[in-house]
C-alpha cells in the first residue's frame, strides 16, 4: 500500500490539502521523462518548504477523446502511486477528466484549478506539455499565468537516450507491442509490470504439471502475444521467477479476453482472488498453436528452462 496521499478532485479542498509544489502531466508509466518533471517540482518543494504534489487525470484524456482506440495504459492507479512514492511525492491529485475540465480554456485551468482550487505554489511541466481546451496552453503560457497568479513555473527539457531518442510513453507502448520488454524497462527505469487479481481458469496447467496464475489484461496496453520470462510479486512481498504466456490461448478454446498466465517456479500455494504484479523481463517466443497437449507441454518445459537460465532461477 502506497503512503502517497491521493486526493480526487480540485474543489473545496481543506487548507492542508493545498499549497504544494506540483508536477503536472498524465504520467502514465512514470518514465524517465516524467521523472525529470517531478524532480523539478521536488526542487521547488524543498526551496518553498512545501509538499511535493503530482497532478494527473482520470480517465486519461486520450481515453476520453478517443474511446474507440485499443487499450494503452502502462500502469494502474495503485502502481502509479507506488512509483510516485519512490520519487518522494507526498500528494497525488487525481483530477476528473469530465466535460467541465475538458472545456476549460488554458487560462481558466490555470486560474480556477491550479491557483484557486489547489493553491499551487509552483508548477513544473514538460517541454511539450499542453493544457486547456483544444490544447492551447503551452509551457510558456503556463509561465505567464504563473507570473500573473503568483506561482512559480519550471519547464523540464526533453530527456533523450544516447541516440537522441525521446523517452516517451508512446515509445514504451511500441516496444511492448514489438516484443521488446527490455527496451520498455530502459525507458521506464524498471520493468513493465501487469498487476491484477488472480482469476480461476480451467486449471489445465495444473493438470499438466505447470499450474498458472491467471490475470486479465484489462485496459493495459497489450504486449506482443507470446511467452515471457517473468518475476512476480506476491501480496506478502515475495518475488518469484516464472514463465508466462500473454494472449488469448490459441490451444485451448473458451478464452476470449487477453490473459496473462504465469507459472511461478517451485511454488504451489492458493493465491486465487489475490492481487499479484508480474514484471515482463524477456520475450522468449510468439504464441503458437499446438497439435496436442503433449506437444504443448514439451514446449512449455523448454520455455521454463530458458526462463530459469535468463532469470538465474
Amino acid at each position: 500500500m502506497s503512503r502517497v496521499r491521493v486526493i480526487h478532485g480540485w474543489k473545496h479542498l481543506s487548507p492542508g490539502d493545498c499549497g504544494a509544489a506540483l508536477a503536472m502531466g498524465t504520467f502514465d508509466g512514470v518514465h524517465r521523462g516524467h521523472q525529470k518533471v517531478i524532480a523539478l517540482a521536488a526542487e521547488a518543494a524543498k526551496k518553498l518548504d512545501a509538499p511535493l504534489g503530482v497532478i494527473t487525470f482520470d480517465p486519461h484524456p486520450r481515453a476520453y477523446f478517443r474511446p474507440q482506440e485499443p487499450s494503452f495504459r502502462l500502469m494502474k492507479a495503485d502502481q502509479q502511486a507506488r512509483a510516485l512514492e519512490a520519487l518522494g511525492v507526498d500528494i497525488l491529485y487525481v483530477l476528473p477528466w469530465d466535460p467541465e475540465l475538458a472545456n476549460m480554456s488554458d487560462r481558466q485551468f490555470a486560474a480556477e484549478v491550479l491557483h484557486e482550487g489547489l493553491g499551487a505554489r509552483h508548477v513544473a511541466v514538460g517541454f511539450d506539455n499542453s493544457f486547456g481546451k483544444d490544447r492551447t496552453g503551452t509551457p510558456e503560457t503556463m509561465r505567464q499565468y504563473g507570473e500573473e497568479l503568483g506561482f512559480g513555473v519550471s519547464i523540464a527539457e526533453e530527456v533523450t537516450d544516447q541516440a537522441g531518442q525521446k523517452f516517451s510513453s508512446t515509445h514504451i507502448r511500441d516496444a511492448l507491442r514489438d516484443g521488446h520488454p527490455e527496451e520498455a524497462a530502459r525507458i521506464l527505469s524498471r520493468p513493465f509490470a501487469i498487476e491484477g487479481v488472480v482469476v480461476r481458469g480451467r486449471q489445465l496447467g495444473r493438470k499438466l504439471g505447470y499450474p498458472t496464475a491467471n490475470v486479465l489484461l484489462g485496459d493495459y496496453v497489450a504486449p506482443k502475444y507470446g511467452v515471457y520470462a517473468t518475476r512476480t510479486r506476491l501480496p506478502d512481498g515475495r518475488k518469484l521467477p516464472g514463465v508466462a504466456n500473454i494472449g488469448v490461448n490459441p490451444t485451448v478454446d473458451g478464452v476470449t479476453a487477453p490473459l496473462l498466465e504465469v507459472w511461478l517456479f517451485d511454488f504451489d500455494e492458493d493465491i486465487y482472488d489475490q492481487v499479484i504484479e508480474t514484471d515482463l523481463i524477456t520475450f522468449l517466443r510468439p504464441e503458437a498453436k499446438f497439435a496436442s497437449l503433449d506437444e504443448m507441454t514439451v514446449q512449455i518445459l523448454k520455455d521454463a528452462k530458458q526462463a530459469r537460465s535468463i532469470l538465474g532461477a
